[in-house]
């Protein structure tokens, strides 16, 4: 099997994914824009070769690499990046190529653009938040607002994370982005739900169905988060709500994953919502096909004692599991912090208190620490109320 990795080295960890699709038997081909010689050992070990791209956004550069890889070493099978970023040139590639393993150009849409979103959620019954494009205009957008009230929540079309958002408290404000923000035509505004944000995390095999799942709770949105300055945390739960279950993989089935790692976002309702549902119901927020960003692909393994790389790379190569869970579940919880805060408990004193517990420490890149914060702690419990209370120590502020 000839399988190209994009960006195989950004998220750091991800040299786990080409290290397990070479245990697998699988060619793996690099393309990426750092110089080989800053590659890590183990990703220079799990690599057959690397092609280095100086600007990976010039799509001709990008075809240049495959090409050169496809003269090289013949047909490729699998193209992946596992990376929001790289979703639509992955999806270019593949098809130019006639790769066909993945998402190619004619399905990009549906899961690039929250307004396509809403067809495939529609198709499946999974309930979502009203919503309407800010190219509709600002006349549609004030009778959009009378019928679903404030506030309102506009974010852009496409797009990951914090970047762009906007809470709408008022007619006033709703009426000022439309005058002064020139990007209003490509934002969604959709009525304002409130709760947890919770994830459903799976890899999926070529039939649709899942090989592993897990579930996150994220409590702060990451637009608090960076807009206050607020420590990030959020936890893999140790066992997964069959409500969620059901509605991730209906939601797997509404928009035909197939051959993929999902983290598919949703809302669990803290308060009644007209139309919506019940204070624990789940409202569908967006779909993600790659993994959970950050430490999350090591937290579902630390919860779940398995290797989700091991298990996607099996999918991959085989479409089926080659192992089992090693050990029991347990809660993992990161808890990131900022060097611009003074905190109770130093850093020093977090590992040594709880150091049976910690399963990493990790400083977090400069790209990510808005929103992660700069470094984090990676935990473990058997316990929720252990979790809680380790939480509120690393996070007590002087």
């Amino acid at each position: 099997m000839n399988f190209i990795f994009i960006s195989p080295n950004f998220p750091e960890k991800y040299w786990l994914f080409c290290e397990e699709l070479r245990k697998n038997g699988a060619r793996v081909l690099g393309i990426g824009d750092t110089p080989y010689e800053s590659l890590s050992q183990d990703l220079k070990r799990a690599l057959t070769e690397y092609y280095y791209v100086a600007d990976m956004t010039v799509y001709e550069n990008m075809y240049k690499a495959v090409g050169y890889f496809a003269w090289k070493y013949g047909k490729i099978d699998w193209l992946e990046s596992n990376n929001e970023f790289w979703l639509e040139t992955d999806a270019r590639l593949r098809t130019d190529f006639n790769i066909t393993t993945g998402i190619r150009t004619d399905r990009i849409d549906a899961i690039k653009e929250k307004s396509e979103m809403k067809k495939y959620y529609a198709q499946g019954g999974i309930r979502t938040a009203r919503q309407i494009k800010g190219s509709e205009g600002l006349e549609r957008a004030l009778a959009f607002a009378s019928e679903a009230g404030y506030p309102l929540f506009a974010k852009p079309d496409v797009g990951v994370g914090a970047s762009g958002t906007h809470k709408i408290e008022s007619e006033e404000m709703l009426r000022d982005i439309f005058a002064n923000d020139p990007h209003v035509a490509q934002y969604v505004i959709e009525e304002f739900v409130t709760g947890d944000i919770c994830t459903y995390d799976a890899v999926i095999d070529s039939h649709g169905e899942p090989l592993a799942e897990s579930m996150c709770v994220c409590p702060p949105s990451i637009a608090d988060i960076v807009e206050n300055n607020l420590e990030s945390t959020y936890y893999v739960e140790k066992h997964m709500s069959e409500n969620l279950r059901f509605w991730g993989r209906n939601t797997v089935k509404a928009f035909g994953v197939t051959s993929r790692f999902v983290h598919l976002e949703f809302f669990r309702l803290n308060k009644p919502h007209r139309g919506l549902g019940e204070v624990g119901d789940f409202v569908a927020l967006e779909v993600n096909m790659r993994p959970g960003g950050g430490f999350t692909p090591d937290m579902i393994n630390y919860a779940h004692s398995i290797s989700m790389f091991k298990i996607w790379a099996d999918m991959v190569t085989f479409d089926r599991r080659t192992t089992g869970q090693d050990g029991v579940d347990r809660y993992c919880l990161f808890a990131g912090r900022r060097n611009n805060v003074e905190y109770v408990l130093s850093r020093e004193e977090v590992l040594r208190r709880y150091g049976s517990a910690i399963k990493e420490n990790p400083n977090i890149a400069p790209a990510l620490a808005p929103a992660m914060g700069d470094y984090a702690f990676i935990a473990v419990f058997d316990e929720k109320e252990q979790l809680d209370a380790f939480k509120a120590a690393v996070t007590e502020r002087r």
